[in-house]
């Protein structure tokens, strides 16, 4: 039965109003699921576990359904029995499909009125729907999407004052990353059930984000406890679906301590390999124990991972085996997770407790690369992927050779090899490429060395290939020096040199041989000039005396063409540039950097200095960078520079180091620079309601002469800071200020520095207190006003840790009893209510009482509110 958003509304409103006495009881826990049948499409599936007991188990035959796109229907059930070896419990599957109009993100509901009573976390539970509600993403771009599958029913058993684990072992046949957090159960129209409260524990009540273990130590309270969390998908950091369950928790009074499981954390297996270790589990209590296995590697087909003994059992030390005989197609980017459970079998309660082990297949790597170089650049091939189900090969190259070997479980060619990837091939059918740079050829000079992967659909990448290295032939000249002339550096004359070609093919290119000289300004190769011809192979130095890079503001940039009389121009060199060096003045200071485009690696600088009145330049430090601050001068004297530069080429035969000198350059330093940026942190103190700003200056920062901060404050909806006050630098130090007085710790601050001189640094970042700097508002859920000193009055939560008007404006409380008459009203964040009737002044007798509170909150962006809802029970005892 098919039906719009409207009629569905009508139709279970009425539905809700009419029976809802008559099912309630029943409804235990629930998910959606769904998996895409083609285009639009998709199957959905309902699960829900039901009491076998109840009047009302076997009373819902469909279940009314949204879609999300304003549509829903009546999904038929398809399965109804009860769970075998699970006491008074059914299983319901409710199936149906439904096609989507178009891409969107669609959220699917079903709300049941039937929740079971008595759940302690729930109040007044049996009066309150159970909503469940599952996201789906159809995003083109993304490919299609299934839901994760949860493999582990929503039903488990605890004991009070004992460590509680369940593990939904959810599964995602596309292989997506998922994250499962805690979220409070939804009832009625899809909001948070008013009152609601995860369980109450001794210690903490948790879900890991990644492998979904939720941990509640310890159970205080026996009883029945319901709680949701959801399972989010992700691809490629993009969100692409969630599902939300809703399961129920039985907490019983007994003596009992879960199993212990060993085996290992995490592993990888090559694809075609078969992976086996051994699982281990035991009782601390000497009970007998039942060892399972789910998850991923147990639901692929083909070849799925199995166990064996399956189950295994043991009075003792149970252990069984895992088994999987892997394949190509089991290969994809995010781990598998293998869920191991174990169960003892105590005569009061069975608890269970959960092992997750992390499985990546990895795709072999393509076998027997191999490169020659040809012309200007070098060819690759190697075999074809041993996994049929890979796309595409990508190509990954490094200057000379590396020592890098991938670990056990590297995949891929990692950054901190030197490697980068330089293309990809899309078929992995074609078994070869060519890099010559992108058409514009690669470097003479220059040993290449290459790797290899496959890649597949979801972006897994095999393991790397062997390492295969070439270098073009020496059939051109290879420039080596673009260097002002040391033995006369105030000229500022231009030495340049090459290396011949001593692999030329004199058959082809026939003698007699010249070198021609091309010169050119700045580093881009724009407006060359014709400069000189030198006759023969062996002339490979050529003097420019007619230009002085001392005087220029430019580097010079140099290209040698090799061309034969006989039939022309062969080749060129690379081109190659002087060192250009610049300085800037600072206080005390001069700050180098130095520009250079070079066919070859640069790997160190020696820098020179000169003296106001010296005749004789100075080695002063090097560095390995292009950049060079050199401290301790004086004001208003001038110093001279030049760099000495060291660097090679990676082939062997040609000169190590290759050594080039920069164009002089004089500065004088000067006080013209501020203090650098300064950093600071903001530590807030919600009770006493102030904030401590903590400032300093970067180590080893412009900062001779800072002498004092300067502190800017910006309060909420404000769109000016405001200077509050300042204090002294401390050279090396951190400074301190306490923001005091204030109305609320929400608002934001910068400093700025200043020097001796007056000159003004750059205001730090700014940093913003928000209103969750302070502990939530939150109430309790009861209070003992008996006199004893201890829980005498209602006071929020955290009440210790914060002072709430530190980040609360105002409240609008107001408490009631079951009939509607209000008790008690304040507008005041600390509350204090003593629990007396405010109209009379008397005591009010013990029972449960409830509430709203509409709390007016300070943010950055101005006063916001939110509504509290729920019960507050008093007990005064004897």
């Amino acid at each position: 039965m098919k039906y719009n958003l409207k009629s569905l509304i009508l139709f279970f409103t009425i539905l809700l109003l009419t029976i809802n006495q008559l099912w309630a009881t029943h409804q235990r826990a629930a998910e959606i699921t769904y998996k895409h049948l083609n285009g639009w499409t998709y199957e959905f599936t309902i699960t829900m576990y039901t009491l076998t007991s109840s009047p009302a188990d076997d009373a819902r035959p469909t279940m009314p359904t949204f879609w999300g796109d304003d549509t829903g229907d009546e999904l038929d059930r398809i399965y109804f029995q009860p769970i075998p070896d699970v006491n008074d419990m059914t299983l319901n599957i409710y199936k149906g499909t439904h096609t989507y109009p178009g891409p969107g993100n669609y959220t699917i509901t079903v709300e049941d009125p039937n929740r079971n009573s008595g759940v302690i976390n729930i109040p007044n539970s049996i009066d309150v729907p159970m909503f469940i509600e599952s996201e789906l993403i159809i995003n083109p771009f993304f490919g299609n999407n299934n839901s994760v599958q949860l493999l582990n029913p929503p039903i488990d058993m605890g004991c009070v004052g004992t460590l509680f684990i369940h593990n939904p072992v959810a599964y995602d046949i596309d292989g997506d990353s998922l994250a499962y957090k805690l979220v409070p159960c939804k009832g009625a129209g899809g909001y948070d059930i008013p009152g609601y409260s995860f369980p109450m524990a001794s210690e903490s009540f948790t879900i890991d984000e990644f492998t979904g273990d939720v941990v509640w130590e310890n159970p205080v309270v026996q009883g029945e406890y319901n709680i949701a969390f959801v399972v989010e998908e992700w691809r490629l950091g993009v969100k692409v679906g969630s599902v939300r369950r809703d399961m129920q928790i039985i907490i019983s009074s007994c003596d009992n301590d879960p199993p212990e499981i060993q085996t290992i954390d995490d592993t990888c297996v090559v694809a075609g390999d078969y992976l086996m270790f051994d699982i281990f589990a035991w009782d601390p209590d000497g009970s007998s124990v039942s060892l399972e296995a789910y998850g991923g590697p147990f639901e692929v087909n083909p070849n799925p991972a199995f166990i064996n003994p399956n189950p295994a059992t043991s009075s003792d030390t149970a252990k069984t085996t895992f088994n999987w005989p892997t394949l190509c197609s089991h290969v994809r980017r995010e781990p598998y997770a293998a869920v191991f459970k174990a169960t003892d079998n105590d005569s009061e309660v069975s608890l269970v407790n959960f092992k997750t082990t992390t499985i990546t297949v990895n795709s072999p790597a393509p076998e027997n690369l191999v490169s020659e170089a040809l012309g200007n650049g070098i060819n690759l091939s190697w075999d074809k992927s041993l996994c049929e189900n890979a796309i595409g090969y990508y190509i990954y190259r490094r200057s000379d050779s590396s020592d890098w070997n991938p670990g056990y479980c590297e995949t891929g060619v990692p950054a901190y090899t030197g490697y980068t990837l330089i293309g990809e091939v899309n078929d992995i059918d074609i078994l070869n490429y060519r890099d010559d740079n992108g058409g514009s050829g690669l470097i003479h000079g220059t040993n290449y060395c290459y790797r290899v992967t496959a890649f597949f659909n979801d972006g897994a990448e095999s393991y790397a290939s062997n390492e295969t290295c070439a270098s073009l032939k020496r059939d051109v000249p290879i420039i080596t020096h673009v260097s002002n002339d040391s033995n006369f550096i105030e000229n500022g004359n231009v030495e340049v040199i090459w290396s011949k070609p001593i692999e030329l093919d004199t058959i082809q290119y026939p003698g007699p041989y010249k070198y021609v000289v091309y010169r050119d300004e700045g580093l881009a190769w724009s407006n060359p000039i014709f400069i000189t011809e030198l006759q023969g192979l062996n002339d490979t130095i050529y003097y420019d005396s007619d230009v002085n890079i001392n005087e220029l503001e430019t580097p010079l940039n140099y290209l040698i063409d090799l061309e034969s009389t006989t039939v022309g121009y062969i080749g060129s060199s690379q081109k190659a540039s002087s060192i250009y060096l610049k300085t800037a003045p600072r206080d005390k200071e001069i700050y180098l950097t130095w520009d250079v485009s070079v066919p070859w690696k640069n790997y160190k600088a020696v820098i020179y200095r000169k003296d106001n009145g010296q005749i004789n330049y100075d080695s002063v430090g090097f560095t390995e960078t292009f950049f060079y601050r050199d401290r301790g001068l004086e004001n208003e004297s001038e110093y001279c520079y030049y760099i000495k530069m060291f660097g090679e080429y990676s082939i062997d035969g040609i000169i190590k180091p290759l050594i080039n000198y920069s164009q002089i350059s004089c500065e004088t330093p000067n006080d013209n620079t501020p203090p650098c940026q300064p950093e600071i942190d903001v530590y807030t103190d919600c009770e006493q309601i102030s904030n401590e700003i903590r400032m300093w200056l970067p180590y080893d920062s412009c900062s001779y002469d800072a002498m004092r901060y300067f502190i800017y404050y910006k309060a909420p909806e404000n769109p000016d800071a405001v200077l509050i006050d300042s204090v002294d630098y401390v050279k090396g130090d951190t400074a301190y200020y306490l923001h005091t007085d204030l109305e609320s710790v929400v608002g934001c601050y910068y400093v700025t520095a200043r020097d001796t001189v007056g000159n003004i640094s750059e205001q730090s970042e700014a940093k913003c207190v928000d209103y969750d700097a302070c502990p939530v508002y939150e109430l309790p859920n009861v209070f003992t006003p008996n006199s004893d000193g201890f829980n005498d009055f209602l006071v929020p939560l955290n009440y210790d840790e914060g002072n709430p008007k530190a980040t609360i404006e105002r409240i609008d409380l107001r408490i009631f009893n079951r009939w509607g008459k209000t008790l008690f009203t304040t507008e005041d964040p600390k509350i204090n209510w003593d629990g007396k009737n405010q109209n009379n002044g008397q005591d009010l007798p013990d029972g449960v009482y409830y509430y709203v509170c509409d709390v007016y909150f300070v943010t950055l962006d101005g006063i916001k509110d939110f509504r509290l809802q729920g019960s507050v029970t008093i007990i005064r005892g004897q």
